[in-house]
């Protein structure tokens, strides 16, 4: 928003309604509509979801949702887009890869936009985080963010462990659940939230705060490890699915404690973050955003402002059943 406001854009928000109570930005312009979209005519639609309407005016940009790239369908070509903006070399190569085989839509890397907040506050946070530690006597803080997918969460296995690291008191626990995580869990930890003083369960759709007071992550199988690593900081999952693991993934749900001690010891898989950090998203200076407005102006100035874009039938019907047209 705030690129967009200082390169004095006109812009809008589109929510669905399904979505809208979730939308943070009170004092923003925002629609439901999609003939507000239609009569808006716009230049550019900026999409971190893997849909778009084909019919709008603009061109179509996926900007994505996630740093997993081993989760199924992160690289697949639904033919929505004209642009992709890659967060770094590993994604770049892959859309690279399917662009020589379409040959109809460009793949610029500028980072992740929302990476530009780990900037943002960060002195603060630090400050406010020391004092906590300190006012707990405590020595580091820990954060659980494990996915709320049925099949890959580890909100069941690790309820014991993470209570006897509560119970110990060394650590600050912090919680942060997505929005999707099943109810019993929720009550669960928010319960042993209220038993413990050391223990947070975090509200809020704003997980990169978190981040930056964390010391190490636990999870599972979820797009956070990577941003998470990106920070240059420890990282343990329970039984995670990826084919490419550069963080402690444990088997044993009981060898937790031991794992959080060990990483913040020996930290034996900085090597490999570097890798990651190298792979994934190779930038830290806060301007990723000023980079995808960059790249957005540039294709428009090459190639014009589409007015629609082409696809097949089944995937224009797949659109108008999304998007509710007739």
């Amino acid at each position: 928003m705030a690129v967009l406001k200082e390169r004095n854009y006109d812009y809008t928000w589109f929510i669905t309604s399904k979505l809208i109570t979730l939308f943070p930005f009170t004092d923003e312009p925002v629609t439901q509509s999609i003939q507000d979209l239609i009569d808006y005519k716009s230049d550019a639609i900026i999409c971190p979801g893997n849909e778009v309407p084909h019919y709008l005016r603009g061109v179509k940009v996926q900007i994505f949702h996630g740093l997993a790239g081993e989760k199924k369908g992160h690289f697949r070509i639904r033919h929505y887009f004209d642009l992709y903006l890659t967060q770094g070399p590993y994604f770049t190569r892959g859309f690279n890869a399917f662009k020589e085989k379409y040959k109809d839509f460009e793949v610029v890397q500028t980072g992740w936009s929302k990476l530009d907040g780990y900037t943002n506050n960060k002195e603060a946070l630090l400050i406010e985080k020391n004092a906590l530690l300190n006012s707990l006597d405590a020595n580091k803080v820990l954060l659980y963010a494990p996915t709320f997918s049925p099949s890959l969460t580890s909100a069941e296995a690790f309820k014991t462990q993470l209570e006897a690291i509560a119970t110990s008191g060394e650590f600050i626990i912090n919680i942060k659940f997505h929005d999707l995580m099943a109810q019993e869990y929720i009550v669960y930890y928010k319960a042993l939230a209220e038993r413990y003083p050391n223990v947070f369960f975090k509200e809020g759709r704003n997980i990169v705060e978190q981040f930056i007071v964390a010391d190490v992550l636990i999870s599972d199988t979820s797009s956070v490890i990577y941003e998470f690593l990106l920070l240059d900081k420890p990282v343990i999952t329970l039984n995670n699915i990826s084919e490419n693991i550069r963080w402690n993934d444990i088997k044993d749900p009981s060898a937790l404690s031991k794992a959080v001690i060990d990483n913040l010891n020996e930290d034996s898989f900085k090597t490999q973050r570097a890798e990651v950090i190298a792979e994934y998203h190779p930038y830290n200076d806060g301007k990723s955003t000023e980079r995808m407005m960059d790249a957005i102006e540039e294709y428009v100035t090459k190639n014009g402002v589409p007015e629609k874009r082409k696809l097949s039938l089944f995937r224009r019907s797949k659109i108008n059943k999304i998007f509710k047209r007739k």
